[in-house]
């Protein structure tokens, strides 16, 4: 979820829009009990008003750890 927020984020406009979380399915293949993990969002769909990303974590040794599919709105700021 990190990982996709993160990159939504890159793609917008801070100043006038914000990343929410919408939906997330993830299927956990392996454990990992030490060492470090790597995670890549690579992008499904940049729309103007969704984003979705595929994110795949990884051991350190290449193992598929999770795989997950994570859904994004993109709000405007209201007018304060």
């Amino acid at each position: 979820e990190s990982l996709g927020n993160a990159a939504s984020s890159l793609c917008i406009d801070l100043e006038r829009q914000q990343c929410v979380g919408l939906e997330i399915n993830a299927n956990h293949i392996s454990s990992v009990r030490e060492g470090y993990v790597y995670g890549v969002a690579r992008p499904i769909h940049l729309g103007r008003t969704t984003h979705l990303w595929d994110i795949r974590i990884e051991s350190e040794q290449g193992r598929l750890v999770c795989i997950s599919r994570f859904t994004i709105i993109i709000l405007e700021h209201k007018p304060s």
